[in-house]
């Protein structure tokens, strides 16, 4: 063989080869465009991770498995605040992720986390799936780039977990109480009577453990998830946030499947979301009678003190007109 055409053999298998790595490469990169993390806070044993469960199971079936959906428990992903920047650059990555922390981009999602907003699962519910909802959804795209696939996922009504009953906002004056750090969740404790202190949901058990807070406020799901029942002695229900959740994607992972794709992606959200919620609402008094057993103490209270106290929030946060329009979503 000559030396030319040894060069020229050699430059032939050379465009083989490289050919060969870009169809790898793209095949890879066509897998991973199909392939969506989905990170939640919550350990596998709360209901609404089976809702995520079934999810998955309807997603992948109706795309013949063209679409896979990973789970996530515990934030293996991150922190909530993490992966939405993950989404915002584009991965393939969600997250169940409460108003509050969405309204650094679109300030209408921090309503859904205001104090005695709504009653209940059916509540919530009108105003998540309803056309005004729809429209912060698209401001949302819009702002930072994400796509809410649906945002009926409905955790429970928040309590006060302390060492001490808690009966009005007098009682918990000196309390240092872990919440989410969005401005909603800090001004409703705040306005409670306790001194709000953000922290991740990971870090609650040890710094109660550790006396580094006094209490924390959480939906029961959550707080037997993390078995805080270990940690603290009375549960006070004071119901004071309404816990709604959605997941979160990317748009621009979501607007690049096939239109199919999407229309399934956003039906198995909103139908999924319906069984995780309706299994939260089953769970919840089962739930008290386990934590009572551990020697958690759960109190009945009177919330007319707290209702009062936090009506000033819709005031702070500038919510007060918004807040007239969610309450005529309500009254239909």
């Amino acid at each position: 063989m000559s030396f030319m055409n040894a060069i020229l053999r050699g430059v032939a298998l050379g465009a083989v080869l490289s050919t060969a790595a870009a169809a790898t490469t793209a095949n890879v990169a066509w897998a991973a465009d199909y392939t969506l993390g989905v990170n939640t806070a919550l350990a596998q044993q709360d209901p609404l991770y089976k809702g995520l469960e079934e999810f998955k199971a309807k997603v992948e079936a109706r795309t013949g498995g063209d679409v896979e959906v990973r789970l996530y428990p515990g934030s293996q992903l991150g922190k909530d605040e993490d992966v939405l920047e993950q989404a915002r650059a584009g991965a393939g990555v969600a997250v169940v992720v409460d108003g509050g922390r969405l309204a650094v981009f679109v300030d209408e999602f921090g309503i859904l986390g205001a104090p005695y907003l709504a009653s209940g699962y059916d509540g919530i519910r009108k105003v998540v799936t309803s056309p005004v909802f729809e429209e912060w959804a698209q401001k949302l795209r819009d702002a930072s780039g994400h796509q809410v696939l649906s945002f009926n996922w409905w955790q429970g009504e928040r309590h006060v977990l302390t060492d001490k009953p808690v009966e009005k906002p007098a009682d918990l004056e000196g309390v240092r109480m872990r919440t989410p750090g969005a401005p909603v969740w800090m001004e409703t404790i705040r306005a409670m009577g306790a001194t709000p202190t953000p922290m991740g949901w990971a870090e609650v058990y040890p710094a109660l453990q550790q006396q580094a807070i006094d209490g924390v406020e959480a939906q029961h799901p959550a707080a037997y998830g993390s078995r805080l029942y270990e940690v603290v002695s009375d549960i006070s229900k004071t119901g004071h946030i309404n816990l709604i959740t959605g997941i979160v994607t990317s748009a621009q992972w979501f607007d690049q499947l096939p239109e199919e794709y999407r229309r399934i992606l956003r039906e198995e959200a909103l139908a999924a979301g319906d069984v995780a919620s309706r299994g939260t609402e089953a769970s919840l008094a089962e739930y008290e009678r386990l934590m009572k057993e551990e020697g958690v103490k759960i109190h009945e209270i009177d919330v007319t003190p707290f209702r009062e106290a936090t009506a000033s929030v819709y005031d702070t946060l500038g919510y007060a007109d918004l807040r007239k329009e969610v309450e005529e979503i309500l009254r239909n």
